[in-house]
């Protein structure tokens, strides 16, 4: 599956198809069970660069990552809401992991806040046994994408914002929530239900940039978007003179 988009923005990498299915996929790369891994950086420094990566209920890597890739609520009883605040020091017993936890990432101001935050995601558990990344020029006929990622520098993300908006009375189709960079996924899923989906810019995350160059973002499309957007390329901006010149810069 080719993107006529991807095509017209230069994009680096490729276009990540987030694919749920019941099927694993006969190549590609997963965690090893109950072992610890970042989600966001299988879709930033393993999909987008050709490789198909897949999850399951096993295998999601961290807490975060199987709220982000729609496997329920993984936080409970899981202190997350110190996790994200100020910490608490009596999780500490040594490992790196519980430093962490006893210090805080102090992205909430108060554990309060931060459950309240948690409280507000939205939650999804799919019935499908994986969660699958895939280069969207592997795609074939037979899958359909829940959404498609794009990774794109401040001038794409420019184009993107713009193009969502291109064939819509209301101007305000992309949003740009705070939360672990992988649950840009999971805001796909709530987005994609409803009859006019909007894009979800994202990887704000502090502890996932590292994953990717400083000034790239994560452009998050539910499919449905995506096939809506693919068809506007035609006859848009992206072919005016404008664009090209900015483009080439």
């Amino acid at each position: 599956m080719k993107s006529r988009i991807a095509e017209s923005i230069k994009l680096k990498g490729h276009p990540v198809a987030v694919i749920l299915s019941d099927k694993e996929p006969d190549d590609g790369i997963k965690f090893k069970e109950n072992i610890w891994g970042c989600v966001a950086s299988m879709l930033s420094a393993s999909a987008s660069k050709g490789k198909t990566a897949f999850f399951d209920r096993k295998t999601y890597g961290c807490v975060g990552g199987g709220v982000g890739l729609g496997f329920g609520n993984t936080y409970e009883g899981f202190p997350i809401e110190y996790l994200l605040s100020t910490g608490k020091k009596e999780f500490v017993d040594g490992t790196r992991r519980t430093r962490k936890l006893g210090e805080g990432e102090h992205y909430i101001k108060t554990p309060e806040l931060a459950k309240k935050f948690v409280e507000c995601l939205p939650m999804r558990n799919v019935k499908e046994e994986f969660v699958i990344f895939k280069p969207l020029g592997l795609v074939n006929e037979e899958e359909k994408p829940v959404s498609v990622v794009f990774f794109v520098s401040p001038d794409q993300l420019s184009a993107l914002v713009v193009l969502s908006n291109y064939g819509r009375e209301k101007r305000d189709n992309v949003i740009a929530p705070w939360g672990a960079a992988c649950q840009s996924v999971l805001f796909s899923y709530a987005e994609g239900e409803k009859e006019q989906p909007s894009a979800i810019i994202g990887f704000f995350d502090l502890a996932a940039r590292k994953h990717v160059d400083k000034n790239v973002l994560s452009f998050t499309i539910p499919y449905k978007m995506f096939l809506e957007m693919e068809g506007n390329v035609d006859g848009s901006f992206l072919e005016m003179e404008e664009w090209k010149e900015l483009r080439e810069r």
